[in-house]
């Protein structure tokens, strides 16, 4: 048998040295090694040598991050993460480490799923709370409603100055104002702040009740997060097809729950008084005044109301 000596020292031996000599030579030209060794005159040919995977992963991905082609078709051996590398000179030899750093693309993503992990949503289009929002937009989408989105930059900057405030906001105004961007908008702001939050479709939510009474330990779970949750909106309340069971015992329970401990939020085409009136009356019970008050027991004292003026955005282009 040949020895490893021999097998090197033959045509094929020989071929691989000079491929491999090559390679070093064409590490070591390289503006990125260059750079570093200028940085690390330590980095001679032999610690290349002995390093030339590294290197070589090194500038590869320099190079990938350079030309990226977006995080979900990112070619690094990692996802959304570059090798670093360490130079550290030593007695004997000079050592390289090497470890994955993550990329502003990757950051960014994990920033936004963790900002949107903090928020639920029960039957409201994902889109409105994963698309993110420019205050630029919020402001210049339609004037006639500035003096609302003043209103909402307020309450954040109260939340994110003094904390949780006993009292929310309840956005009344036509169909398509935007009223529903808006406490999305809001969730968004203070979900970066390290808030949880909740937006309930109040139509939908009352529908899909019906079938929870099936499932009780389902219903004690929705029912537990939204008493739990930093921050609770009920959009479009007043749309709902109203029944005792919904108001006294599911809305009223969170609403008791919440008083005083945590904001709950509203958004509504209908004012104060015109959704007193709604919750007055059920088709089962007919007209129940003294339930519609103490619901609204529950809401007036803890909401500060803010008018949202402007066109139907539904339909419209931004």
């Amino acid at each position: 048998m040949e020895s490893l000596g021999e097998l090197l020292r033959g045509g094929q031996g020989r071929q691989l040295l000079q491929q491999a000599e090559n390679k070093v030579r064409e590490i070591a030209s390289d503006p990125l090694i260059v750079k570093l060794r200028a940085k690390h005159p330590e980095l001679d040919s032999q610690t290349i040598k002995l390093n030339l995977n590294k290197l070589h992963q090194y500038i590869t991905e320099y190079n990938n991050c350079n030309n990226c082609p977006g995080l979900d078709r990112c070619p690094n051996d990692m996802e959304g993460h570059y090798t670093l590398l360490n130079v550290e000179p030593g007695d004997d030899w000079t050592r390289v480490y090497d470890q994955k750093i993550a990329c502003k693309k990757f950051i960014a993503k994990a920033t936004q799923d963790s900002v949107r992990s903090r928020i639920r949503s029960f039957y409201v289009d994902e889109r409105a709370l994963s698309e993110g929002y420019s205050s630029l937009e919020i402001f210049d989408k339609d004037p006639d409603r500035e003096e609302a989105v003043g209103r909402i930059m307020q309450y954040i900057v109260t939340i994110r100055q003094q904390g949780l405030q006993p009292t929310g906001l309840y956005l009344a105004g036509n169909f398509g104002t935007g009223k529903t961007f808006l406490m999305c908008y809001l969730l968004y702001e203070l979900a970066k702040e390290g808030y949880s939050g909740a937006i309930v479709y109040m139509p939908d939510f009352a529908e899909d009740l019906k079938t929870m009474f099936q499932d009780p330990m389902k219903l004690k779970e929705t029912i537990d997060v939204l008493k739990e949750t930093d921050l609770l909106v009920f959009d479009d309340i007043g749309a709902e097809n109203l029944n005792p069971w919904l108001r006294d015992h599911v809305m009223g329970a969170i609403l008791n729950y919440r008083m005083n401990r945590k904001p709950t939020f509203f958004t509504s085409n209908h004012d104060l008084d015109a959704l007193e009136k709604h919750f007055s009356f059920t088709s089962k019970d007919g007209d129940e005044e003294f339930k519609g008050r103490r619901i609204m027991d529950r809401i007036r004292p803890f909401v500060d109301v803010v008018m949202v003026n402007g066109y139907n955005k539904r339909g419209a282009r931004s």
